[in-house]
Parts: structure tokens; C-alpha cells; sequence
């Protein structure tokens, strides 16, 4: 699986140059055209006529080589205002030149706002709310705390693709072709700059609600470069968060999926890969040989029963946690099922038998031999011992919570 995985990859990243001849595409950006990046808004995700757009940012002979982030203030107009959307429209054109009378320009559409539930104001349990949220509460109707609401997105991550690749028109990668926006010049087919948003940098913890009272908000428009295997490998990242939204995946899952890739450097990211696999392999293993272990256990001669309640107590606990803070179902359900395993567990060790009288169940516990009444008495009191050390770390750490964990 892990070479196969490479193989894949190999062949994401790596794309075979035209060999020669008539079906060969050129880059454009070979011929060195003097352009200009320009940055318009609109609360239509149709590209209008000129006057019903907004210019936020205007690059002047851009630099297709050259990195840059800008911030800018946005005007919000008040349809985005009373949750709406708003579009940003991305050109990169010809400079001198409208790219509405621009033949050769090419644009893409980027929502800059998306709709999500409102996280609510964390408050302590010890003081409660606040007189001002208790206050915006009862403004608000019941129903309207769980309805989504427009953010904005701070963030524009745009990139070119800079090598003077060329394709064989025969063979072109369907993952790049659908970005890929081709002329004719004399004989010769070239294609236009290859423009791309980067959707991956788009964080949940960094979206703004919007307001009414917001008429202007910053927006940072951060370019580079990027190679042509890098830019594949990221549409293909990006296809799959979207294949991830569309099999039912919340927003804040596919954010967990886009971290891997943005908050980790790619090389680490493949050693972590590596990794992950042998751990994989072993974490089945270890998995496979505890159920094994306790399937057979027939005496708990040598075996702590203490030390099982307390790891099942502890995994129902952090379990219940996750589920009750709505965790991504790509941590809460491995949980469930260790805490499923270790309330198996705890049957196995005190010997409980469920018997059923009717529709009511009734609990049977099974007797100990001499030897494990032995390995009672010693499990006791080294509990006896380590409660010394437990029972305070645990009232502490919930005393410490209680006051200044919100």
C-alpha cells in the first residue's frame, strides 16, 4: 500500500514534457509579457460588467517571480452585511489594459465570505455569563443561536504557476487542463498563465463574523510562485477536502485535513507518512494482540482489576469529553471504539454475565480462586500507595480547571 501510495504520488508531482512537434503547448509567460494582477469584489459570483465590481488592489507591472503580501480594507456592501455573500474576482491581464477589453487575460472567482455557526463566547463556570451576553441573548431569538451566519475570510492566497512547462497536448494532466485557458499565435498553441487560489490556507480560526457594523473589513492578498508538481499535488489536496464536504464531512473536519498540509512542511509530511504506516502496522498489531490476550483470559491471576476500572473510567471520560465539546468524527470515533474495548475489558476482569429474566437484565459476577483473591489484596494496597499520589493530581487539576479554564 505504502509503495503503491508513492507510485500515485510519483505520478502526481512528475509530468512527462512534450517530446516534440505539432502537439506540443507553450507557455505564454516564455514570451515575457509585461502584466498586472488586479483584485475586484462583487456580491454576484457571475462575472458582471465593470461598473457593478469594486478594484480593492491593483498590482502594476507584476512580477510573476517576485513574492508579496498586501493588506487592503475591503468596502462590505450592505447585502453581505445582512448575511450575504461576496465574491472576489482575481485577473491577471495585460498591464495598461481593462481586463474586461483584455483577450488574453485570465480570472478566477474566490468567495470571500462563507456561512458557519457562530462559536459562542467561552465564559467560566464558577462566574457564568456576563450582564452584556445574557443581554445579546435575549435579543436574539432561540433559534437564531443555531442558525449559520456569514465570516470573512482575511485571507487570499494566490498563486502562479512560473515554469515554462510544455505539455503534450496529447497527454495533458485533466487536474491542470481545467485551469488551463489555451491561444493560438501564428502555428504554435500556447497557454495562458496558470492561475490558482489556494483554498488549503483558508482556516476556521481565522474567520471574522461579519455584522452589521461592519462596513469595511482587511483583507490580505499573499502571492508566490509555484511549481508546476506542487500546484497538481495541491489541486488534488483541495479535490479531496471538497470530495471530504460533499460525503457529509463538516467544515471543521475538512479544516483538521487542510492543517496536515498547510501547518506541516512537505518533506516532514512524507517522513510523517512513513512513520505513520509502521505505526499503523504496529498499532493493528498491538490492537489485534490485546483482544486476542483477552479473549483467552480465562483467570485474573497477575492482572490488576483496579487498574482496568481506572483505564476504562478514564477512556469513558475523555470519550464523553470529546463528544460533548463536538469533536471531528476523525478523533471521536477511534475513542468510542477504545472505550467500547476497554467496557469489554471490565466485563472480562470482574467476570459479569448479563442474564435475562423477560425484558429485564440482570448483572451475575463470577467467584475468585484463592490465587486471585491473592492478587486482590496485593493490587489493594499498591492502589492504597498510588492514591497518595493520584487523588490529589486529580482534585487539583479539576480545581485548577474550575477556575481558569473557560
Amino acid at each position: 500500500y505504502v509503495a503503491h501510495t508513492c507510485w500515485v504520488l510519483y505520478g502526481i508531482v512528475h509530468t512527462r514534457p512534450c517530446a516534440g512537434g505539432g502537439g506540443c503547448i507553450r507557455p505564454y509567460l516564455a514570451r515575457r509579457p509585461k502584466l498586472q494582477l488586479s483584485v475586484y469584489t462583487a456580491t454576484r459570483s457571475s462575472l458582471g460588467a465593470e461598473n457593478n465590481v469594486d478594484l480593492v488592489l491593483n498590482v502594476e507591472d507584476f512580477d510573476v517571480d517576485s513574492k508579496f503580501e498586501r493588506t487592503v480594507n475591503v468596502s462590505v456592501p450592505k447585502k453581505t452585511r445582512n448575511n450575504g455573500t461576496l465574491y472576489a474576482y482575481i485577473f491577471l491581464h495585460h498591464a495598461g489594459v481593462l481586463p474586461w477589453h483584455d483577450g488574453k487575460q485570465v480570472h478566477l472567482v474566490s468567495p470571500l465570505t462563507t456561512y458557519m455557526v457562530p462559536k459562542p463566547e467561552e465564559v467560566h463556570l464558577l462566574t457564568g455569563e456576563s450582564a452584556a451576553q445574557q443581554l445579546e441573548a435575549e435579543k436574539k431569538p432561540p433559534s437564531a443561536l443555531d442558525e449559520p451566519v456569514s465570516h470573512w475570510r482575511p485571507r487570499l492566497t494566490l498563486n502562479v504557476m512560473v515554469e515554462d512547462f510544455v505539455f503534450d497536448g496529447a497527454s495533458l494532466p485533466a487536474d491542470v487542463h481545467r485551469y488551463m485557458k489555451m491561444i493560438q499565435l501564428g502555428k504554435t498553441v500556447h497557454y495562458l498563465p496558470i492561475l490558482f487560489i489556494d483554498q488549503l490556507s483558508n482556516r476556521v480560526k481565522d474567520l471574522m463574523v461579519i455584522n452589521r457594523s461592519s462596513t469595511e473589513l482587511p483583507l490580505t492578498v499573499a502571492y508566490d510562485k509555484i511549481s508546476l508538481g506542487r500546484l497538481r499535488f495541491w489541486i488534488h489536496m483541495q479535490d479531496a477536502v471538497y470530495s471530504l464536504q460533499q460525503f457529509g464531512f463538516s467544515e471543521k473536519d475538512a479544516d483538521e485535513v487542510k492543517g496536515i498540509f498547510v501547518d506541516t512542511n512537505l518533506y516532514f509530511l512524507a517522513l510523517t507518512f512513513f512513520v505513520a504506516a509502521f505505526h499503523l502496522l504496529f498499532d493493528f498489531l498491538a490492537f489485534k494482540n490485546d483482544i486476542s490476550f483477552w479473549k483467552k483470559k480465562k483467570s485474573m491471576i497477575g492482572m490488576s482489576t483496579k487498574a482496568v476500572l481506572w483505564r476504562c473510567f478514564s477512556t469513558v471520560v475523555i470519550f464523553l469529553f470529546l463528544l460533548d465539546e463536538q469533536t471531528s468524527l476523525l478523533v471521536l470515533v477511534p475513542a468510542g471504539i477504545g472505550a467500547a474495548i476497554e467496557l469489554w475489558k471490565v466485563k472480562k476482569a470482574l467476570k459479569m454475565t448479563v442474564l435475562w429474566r423477560g425484558l429485564i437484565p440482570r448483572l451475575q459476577f463470577g467467584t475468585y480462586s484463592e490465587s486471585e483473591r491473592k492478587t486482590e489484596e496485593y493490587d489493594t494496597q499498591a492502589m492504597k500507595y498510588l492514591s497518595y499520589l493520584l487523588y490529589p493530581l486529580c482534585i487539583g487539576g479539576a480545581a485548577y480547571s474550575l477556575l481558569n479554564v473557560k
